[in-house]
């Protein structure tokens, strides 16, 4: 797929949100162009995706949540449809940072996060850069220290002979995608059409696998920085979601978290993968609201 195919598919996608009063918007950060999307009235609630994703992720949430919450779901740099500056620290501090920016540009004073997989990661790294500014945190199955499971496919994927194949296989990922995709289902019977697809567009544009390399690169860093900045939202509100079948950060480190959190829900979906908010978006959405009402 050419660049010009996946600017197509990046309208494509916003004729979809259409409905739901969805507006693109951009903003410049850390010098490049960060892609958003927005939606909805009240308080502020920011989407954060994990890696190989971007705002599309929550193609099913953003018009569920919208009625309860302004809601902001982020292209992050390197990113969807975001710039991908040369020379972008991809530690997940730096990452945090140009979240954090994003909030202050916008004027806000308070907001929830949500994250998923590495952007659960994400979310938690930002509240403990502010937590007296973060009223609640909703963390799908987020990456965490406890979860052994990435630390070595990040290793095997950054390898010299790997990440040179992995850079080879670029221009026919949307087969490759296919593959990794189905395995974070529970059932992927659930996966619906056009999915493979929405994901693929933005690995046309050049630098976007350069960005995930960068940021499995620096994976052992991450969960170490992590795990010794938890301590600071201790207090902050959480939800956790988790899929009973997630096979990319197991449901057993959600008692880690659970016992980190002194304010904390769990809530496991039966049969499901690491993408409760796409296999089984109405029951993820109900839980969401249902925390955000609560």
């Amino acid at each position: 797929m050419a660049a010009g195919c996946a600017v197509e598919e990046m309208s494509v996608q916003m004729a979809l949100l259409a409905g739901a009063s969805v507006e693109e918007r951009w903003m410049d950060v850390d010098g490049g162009r960060m892609r958003y999307l927005r939606a909805g009235a009240g308080p502020p609630l920011i989407l954060l995706h994990g890696l190989l994703g971007y705002s599309f992720s929550w193609r099913y949430a953003m018009p569920a949540l919208a009625p309860f919450a302004n809601v902001y779901a982020l292209d992050l740099l390197g990113s969807g449809f975001s710039d991908r500056p040369r020379g972008i620290n991809h530690s997940l501090q730096a990452s945090a940072r140009r979240v954090l920016k994003f909030t202050e540009n916008l004027g806000l004073s308070s907001y929830d996060l949500l994250g998923a997989s590495l952007g659960g990661g994400l979310a938690m790294r930002t509240a403990a850069l502010v937590p007296h500014r973060v009223r609640r945190l909703i963390l799908a199955a987020p990456v965490n220290p406890w979860s052994a499971q990435g630390s070595w496919r990040a290793s095997f994927l950054t390898s010299p002979l790997v990440a040179s194949l992995f850079l080879r296989i670029a221009p026919h990922f949307e087969a490759t995608h296919t593959y990794f995709l189905r395995r974070l289902y529970g059932d992927p019977r659930r996966l619906q059409p056009g999915t493979i697809h929405g994901y693929s567009a933005p690995f046309a544009i050049p630098g976007a696998f350069e960005q995930v390399l960068g940021t499995l690169h620096e994976w052992k860093q991450t969960l170490q920085e992590l795990e010794s900045v938890l301590p600071l939202i201790a207090d902050v509100p959480a939800l956790l979601l988790w899929g009973s079948a997630d096979k990319a950060v197991s449901l057993s480190s959600s008692e880690y978290l659970r016992r980190l959190f002194k304010n904390s829900r769990l809530v496991v979906f039966e049969g499901v993968g690491h993408v409760p908010f796409e296999e089984v978006p109405d029951d993820f959405n109900r839980a969401v609201i249902d925390f955000l009402r609560s």
